[in-house]
């Protein structure tokens, strides 16, 4: 058994996402996966065993119910994370919800709202939120090294199958390039210029009406954002964010750089490297776990409005491209 003030994990949906987020969690020395729950039994045993889980649960209502449990990180299909969010809080527990957490926007105000009716811990696991280099160029920003910011570029692309990623292209999971990863860029424009004015958005469909590939364009007072999202192609995913006085490229994979290089009058400046923790979801259990002992509902970096924002801006997208979950 843990330490007595090591804050007590359990995962729910032990995926591929779910395992990298384990690994990150043992690097922890105040962290402790206590239990993990799958409607199949024989996998959960072997993700407790080779995470070092103390128990397993073939149901996760069971794991809602164990009072050792204070903190569920739900990893499962986006068709689910509302539900369970919900019934989570309700039974006392914290919650760490795999993005996004919602594949409607209502869905979201009523996770929100359950937060606040049993005041326990919501956040949407954007964990790029909380990794050191975009920390450090959002800190940069604000010192106002590359001026005022009037040009965003982000995508997040990646050649997807059909026989191997499943649940990416399966509309009753919730799959598609949107809500799987458009909201990374969608994410880094909102943390960089806030809610836009305007929204435009187009799509390529599948046969099963998903989106294959969706570009986006938000429209700021003084700033654009071009951002793009596929299952079906690649791209660099370097992230451009371009201001009056220079610019900033985030390393690639933007949304997990080790790093970034700064510009100005087109010059090179300087390069920084920020190597993450682990893959980088240790910078999101850190956060979630100081919000917890500061018997904090949401985190300052990524709040529950923050959440709901986005949410909303997804919202927006889904609508013009007509997706219909």
């Amino acid at each position: 058994m843990g330490k007595e003030n090591n804050i007590k994990w359990g995962i729910i949906g032990l995926g591929n996402i779910a395992s990298q987020f384990a690994a990150d969690l043992s690097l922890l020395k105040d962290a402790e996966l206590t239990a993990v729950a799958s409607r199949d039994i024989n996998k959960g045993k072997e993700f407790a065993e080779k995470f070092n889980a103390l128990k397993v649960y073939d149901s996760y209502d069971l794991i809602f119910e164990d009072p050792e449990v204070e903190i569920i990180y739900i990893a499962t299909p986006h068709n689910s994370h509302a539900e369970l969010s919900i019934k989570a809080l309700e039974n006392g527990k914290h919650v760490l919800c795999e993005k996004p957490m919602a594949l409607s926007h209502k869905d979201a105000q009523r996770m929100i709202e359950a937060s606040k009716k049993h005041n326990k811990f919501f956040m949407e696991a954007f964990w790029t939120r909380f990794i050191p280099s975009v920390q450090d160029v959002l800190q940069k920003i604000s010192n106002n090294a590359i001026g005022q910011i009037n040009y965003v570029k982000a995508d997040f692309a990646f050649h997807g199958s059909e026989t191997e990623n499943k649940r990416l292209f399966d509309k009753e999971l919730g799959g598609g390039a949107l809500f799987d990863i458009g909201v990374y860029p969608l994410f880094l424009s909102y943390i960089l210029l806030g809610n836009p004015k305007e929204i435009i958005a187009k799509a390529i469909k599948h046969k099963n009406d998903i989106d294959l590939q969706t570009s986006m364009i938000l429209q700021y007072e003084s700033a654009q954002s071009i951002l793009h999202a596929s299952i079906v192609s690649e791209s660099d995913m370097k992230a451009v964010i371009s201001g009056t006085e220079g610019r900033i490229e985030l390393n690639a994979p933007w949304f997990v750089a080790d790093g970034y290089s700064l510009f100005i009058n087109e010059e090179k400046e300087a390069t920084f490297t920020l190597p993450t923790l682990g893959k980088g979801y240790a910078h999101e259990i850190i956060e979630c776990q100081n919000c917890i002992r500061n018997y904090q509902i949401e985190s300052e970096l990524w709040s529950h409005q923050n959440c709901l924002d986005l949410s909303l801006i997804v919202e927006e997208i889904k609508t013009q491209i007509k997706l219909l979950f």
